[in-house]
């Protein structure tokens, strides 16, 4: 666990936290607790951020942000645009007003906003004209009545939103000043509520100048909703040549007409736009705030909560057969790595038996880093052929295969089966059809879903959920589409977003892995979408343990073979 330190902290606090954090981490109770300890002992308020501690040293404050004592994510659900407004109308038909649910997100944004601000910091509120605007009204009334510095502006006009009018009017009331938008004036923190989910590209001259005065600011930029400049549904930004001000740890962001956040906080669900390339790179830290609606989407981010929750206990009583039957039909001559690492992402995963279809130039290379396996020599030919073995549980095929009509004929002959099929890799090709008689499970990466669904790699990253989602519903498949913040879709219309990994999984060969542990979780959980979802948690999962020890840069798919018994039995420590 690294602590990125802008402060220097009391020196036996910091002995304390440095000695305590390893004997803690391992454990979800006592990390929880110890977190709690260290907040009272630097002198943090108790209230702040689950993940985040924040201080006020002096005028220039600085923030320390003691990241993920405990590796946890709050429940959080994504709406896109036109299913927000849908939520805030079913909302006014049964009796909570337009005005209601604005106050309820100006209180949510200001117990959001708190444990990150000291009193005597100036906080700039940009008040665009819509109903964005109406909530950093609400924000603002609420900063001024408990002695906050808060300064409200409206760069682009009054607001033009009825309910937002009515709330201003609320603010005057009240005996607080609007001030007008004056460049010249700096603050320590920004609040960017001008446009939300309204946002429309390309942005006016005037939005762009705001944007570019925000930027400039030496603050802490907090975005509610959605930053500025980005689209509510999709990852495109609006790039410009103009240098604009990136500080140090937003350095790899490209420059753009785009609020620079350091936390957004979205209203009653996050957006698409937070999971989708280029755009998450600019919402720094995600929350969201209840507004006090029922939550109705079916597209949500994995909890690692459920995950502990739905991993199978384990038999005590139990001999490999109880663990289920895995085949993986993968490998060549030219390519036996591949295969050798989904056979390691399986048997480290709990399948009870192995058998691997290969050729025979790979066997040996298999079987000197996975000698639990059994094999089936010339093993895509046979299966082609129809040469199965029989009682499998769930099957994988594609790593490291390179013959097309083969491929194609052993999956027809695979979906007969009426067990899990995992398709990754060289046997991601373009089919009439993906109709089986059991659950099958894509594994795409953006360039093979590129050659699935005929659209640019482009196209995809800017729209990944929904793409990924409508392949599932109308080919009746998992869908597995892989990169940061990988989308797991499934055919009933649910969608989920995975939460862990990080660039250490930009390898060779941690697709082949990924592939090996559906496999495993498929012939070992009684439950499809789960093992799906689980599977791709804990693949992600062994990266991030494996980044808070080493570089990301050096992780290689083979760090598999150790990363995987760590990371399983972190999971079931935390269900006991």
């Amino acid at each position: 666990m690294k602590i990125q330190q802008t402060i220097e902290m009391n020196v036996d606090v910091r002995k304390v936290f440095f000695k305590a954090e390893s004997k803690y981490e391992p454990s979800f109770k006592k990390a929880r607790t110890f977190r709690k300890k260290f907040k009272k002992l630097a002198g943090f308020p108790q209230n702040t951020l689950e993940n985040d501690v924040t201080m006020k040293v002096d005028k220039n404050w600085q923030l320390i942000l003691a990241e993920r004592f405990v590796e946890r994510v709050e429940r959080m659900y994504i709406y896109q645009a036109e299913e927000i407004r849908h939520v805030d109308a079913e909302a006014e038909r049964q009796g909570l007003s337009a005005f209601t649910l604005m106050e309820n997100a100006g209180r949510g944004l200001f117990e959001k906003m708190t444990p990150l601000i000291a009193p005597d910091m100036t906080i700039g509120i940009l008040s665009g004209k819509g109903n964005n605007g109406g909530d950093g009204i609400v924000l603002a009334r609420y900063l001024k009545k408990a002695g906050f510095r808060a300064t409200l502006m409206f760069p682009l006009g009054e607001p033009s939103s009825d309910v937002a009018k009515a709330h201003l009017d609320h603010y005057l009331h009240q005996g607080y000043e609007v001030d007008a938008w004056d460049e010249a004036k700096t603050f320590d923190v920004i609040v960017d509520a001008i446009l939300g989910i309204g946002t429309r590209l390309p942005l006016r001259d005037d939005v762009k100048r705001v944007i570019r005065w925000a930027n400039g600011q030496d603050a802490l930029r907090i975005a509610i909703d959605v930053p500025t400049g980005l689209l509510s549904d999709r990852g495109h930004v609006e790039t410009t040549d103009e240098k604009l001000h990136i500080n140090e740890r937003k350095k790899s962001i490209p420059a753009a007409n785009v609020f620079l956040a350091d936390y957004t906080f979205s209203l009653h669900g996050a957006k698409p736009s937070a999971f989708l390339h280029p755009a998450s790179a600019f919402y720094g830290k995600l929350d969201v705030v209840d507004i006090g609606v029922k939550q109705t989407s079916r597209v949500k981010v994995t909890e690692r909560k459920e995950v502990v929750r739905t991993l199978p206990v384990r038999n005590p009583a139990g001999h490999k057969g109880t663990f289920g039957a895995s085949l993986i039909v993968a490998g060549s001559d030219e390519m036996p790595g591949s295969v050798t690492l989904s056979a390691i992402g399986a048997i480290r995963s709990g399948t009870g038996r192995l058998i691997i279809a290969t050729t025979e130039r790979a066997i040996p290379v298999i079987a000197s880093h996975v000698p639990e396996a059994t094999f089936l020599n010339n093993g895509l030919k046979r299966i082609a052929e129809g040469e199965i073995p029989e009682k499998l549980a769930a099957v994988g095929i594609g790593p490291g295969l390179v013959d097309a009509r083969l491929t194609n004929e052993a999956l027809d002959r695979l979906f007969q089966l009426g067990v899990p099929v995992v398709v990754d890799a060289g046997a991601l090709m373009r089919r009439d059809s993906w109709e089986a008689a059991g659950p099958v499970v894509l594994t795409p990466h953006p360039g093979e879903f590129s050659r699935l669904t005929g659209l640019s790699v482009e196209e995809i990253e800017n729209n990944r959920i929904e793409l990924a989602g409508e392949f599932a519903e109308k080919h009746g498949v998992f869908v597995v589409l892989k990169g940061k913040h990988s989308v797991i879709a499934f055919p009933n219309g649910k969608v989920f977003i995975n939460p862990t990994g990080n660039t250490g999984l930009a390898k060779g060969g941690s697709g082949d892995v990924l592939t090996g542990i559906l496999v495993s979780f498929l012939a070992t959980h009684d439950d499809v979408e789960r093992a799906v979802v689980n599977a791709v948690f804990v693949h992600g999962l062994c990266a991030d343990h494996w980044a808070k020890h080493y570089s990301e840069a050096a992780m290689t798919a083979s760090d598999f073979h150790r990363l995987l018994p760590v990371v399983l039995k972190q999971l079931e420590a935390e269900n006991e």
